[in-house]
């Protein structure tokens, strides 16, 4: 198990009270190796039973998070966030810029990515991990230069015969003046309808967070797949709780509402694939959540491979037109569902 994280959510509290006292059982361990203590072998014990103990702890709590405990994990500080899975998970990477037009979006990566022996298109959003790296991303809330960038590169991909992974973490796109002056909903909008007709496979992965229309900008798919503890809405908790309770405080009841963690969107049919995190949440151990991350985006790219253009274009278009349930017919007569269903 990795180093525990220096950032600590509510609920993992009795997590990180284990782990101090483990670190103390082991350095009572190697004083007493160092001294030849004949009690070496039941600090040895001890140390077993405390590891079964915690990792039983880790397992219990993160198998029962709620879906704002989800959030909480998904935001995460120490979350691996695109720049990070670069150099996890490919074995070259260049980084292409801007949009021919207004400028280089920080808060999407964009570049020619070798992953294994197969050449791919990469488009991601990126957060930032200090203050300075936020501000520069704008915490991952792209403007229209940015999905312009990214609809450009994947465009570029179609004409090389590149297979394109997106993967997507950002609370929405940018919602400032500036944004909306350059066409915010336009571009998206512009994205969904293009992503929709590329001739080649896209491979999309919610990695953290995945919000509204900033997410979907790049989400359009022939395999839509979500880490374990990541969350995929059409608005953030937050807002939802100001609309309907007036609010940011509701935002745990919100996230309940919504449906929006991975269990209830593959019930769903929204998404086709959760992948596992290692014990503990993505942000306990990098390097093991890329190996997953990798097995999945190789695999996946030999399924797609084998599917003619044209039949892959027909059930991406067909993928998104079977999303959700709605009810034809007269609005008086229709029987309205009760909230459990």
């Amino acid at each position: 198990m990795s180093s525990p994280s220096i950032h600590r959510l509510a609920f993992e509290e009795p997590i990180f009270e284990m782990e101090k006292r483990l670190v103390d059982l082991e350095s009572r361990y190697a004083t007493a190796r160092a001294e030849h203590d004949p009690a070496t072998a039941d600090f040895q014990e001890q140390i077993r039973r405390m590891r079964r103990e915690l990792s039983g702890l880790l397992r219990n709590i993160y198998s029962n998070l709620d879906s704002w405990q989800t959030v909480q994990v998904s935001r995460h500080p120490d979350r691996p966030q695109t720049r990070e899975y670069l150099g996890l998970l490919f074995d070259r990477f260049l980084e292409l810029h801007g949009d021919r037009a207004i400028g280089d979006d920080k808060a999407i990566v964009t570049g020619f990515a070798h992953l294994g022996d197969r050449k791919v298109m990469f488009v991601g959003q990126q957060k930032g991990k200090n203050l300075e790296e936020r501000m520069a991303c704008h915490f991952g809330c792209a403007h229209p230069e940015g999905y312009r960038k990214a609809i450009l590169k994947m465009k570029m991909a179609e004409k090389l015969g590149l297979p394109i992974i997106s993967f997507i973490d950002t609370p929405g796109a940018y919602p400032g003046i500036t944004a909306e002056e350059r066409g915010q909903a336009a571009i998206i909008a512009e994205n969904l309808m293009a992503m929709s007709m590329i001739r080649t496979p896209i491979i999309c992965v919610v990695i953290g967070e995945g919000g509204s229309g900033g997410a979907l900008g790049i989400g359009i798919g022939d395999r839509i797949a979500m880490l374990e503890h990541g969350y995929y809405s059409v608005i953030s908790p937050e807002g939802c709780a100001s609309i309907l309770w007036k609010s940011a405080e509701h935002a745990p009841k919100a996230a309940e509402a919504l449906k929006m963690t991975s269990k209830y969107l593959k019930s769903f049919g929204i998404i086709d694939e959760i992948i596992p995190e290692p014990l503990g949440g993505a942000h306990r151990d990098h390097r093991e959540m890329a190996a997953t991350l990798k097995s999945f985006l190789t695999r996946s790219l030999n399924e797609l491979a084998q599917v003619p253009l044209d039949q892959l274009l027909d059930e991406r278009y067909a993928k998104f037109r079977s999303m959700g349930l709605y009810h034809e017919g007269d609005a008086a007569q229709a029987e309205i569902p009760s909230q459990a269903s």
